[in-house]
């Protein structure tokens, strides 16, 4: 009997529900082991980069997803020079360490695939997109019938009215959302922070905060329960 030995990978961990959902899709694989969950936070104000929650939430996300939590710190602001050079170590410590892939929550930009496998060429991790599928009305109805739960942590204004900041990604909120929004947010229009489902052990325990404008887009604020 051959014994099949798992790809052991990290997974970008925004703190999303792409991410989230990639991590739960992984988990369903007998090729793939997640090892740890890679994310870059704002080492100015202890926020995750880009989505803006807290580091105690992206904490308590990891506990309750049973991970080990890899965080990958930048300065603020940070040059795309500083970003890739911080990237690269990280990359590197990660193969010192035995991991063999480093998996996205990408859904179909076809511009950031294509970075990302040009920027792990040659580091000896491969790249993995578990969550692939340009039909992303299908991918969050899919999303919401398993029992993810997500929050509106970042609006862009641009894109989605800023009330929509704080609100749940649910069945009522993808009905709500304009024609021209994708239902996932992938071109930026929003971003999550998942907080319950099928990836985690338990719930993590969040309140809604503070809604704020800042920086030309709408955050909620969550706190800690």
């Amino acid at each position: 009997m051959t014994r099949t030995t798992r790809t052991k990978a990290l997974l970008s961990w925004s703190s999303g529900k792409d991410a989230a959902w990639a991590l739960h899709v992984l988990r369903q694989s007998s090729e793939v082991e997640v090892v740890g969950l890679l994310t870059t936070t704002n080492e100015a104000f202890d926020r995750v980069a880009m989505h803006g929650v807290r580091e105690a939430l992206l904490e308590a996300q990891a506990e309750a997803a049973g991970l080990p939590l890899w965080k990958v710190p930048l300065p603020w602001p940070c040059s795309n020079e500083a970003y890739e050079a911080r990237m690269a170590r990280v990359c590197a410590r990660a193969v010192e360490a035995g991991v063999e892939a480093m998996a996205f929550g990408d859904l179909f930009l076809e511009d950031v695939r294509d970075y990302r496998i040009q920027k792990l060429a040659g580091t000896g991790l491969r790249p993995l997109f578990p969550i692939w599928n340009p039909d992303t009305a299908t991918v969050a109805a899919d999303m919401v019938a398993a029992g993810l739960k997500a929050t509106l942590v970042c609006v862009d204004p641009r894109a989605l009215g800023a009330s929509f900041a704080g609100r749940d990604f649910d069945t009522s909120l993808l009905a709500d959302l304009p024609p021209a929004v994708d239902p996932c947010g992938e071109r930026g229009e929003f971003h999550t922070f998942a907080w319950d489902g099928p990836m985690f052990r338990h719930p993590v325990a969040v309140r809604g905060g503070e809604v704020v404008a800042r920086d030309g887009f709408v955050f909620a604020d969550l706190v800690p329960a």
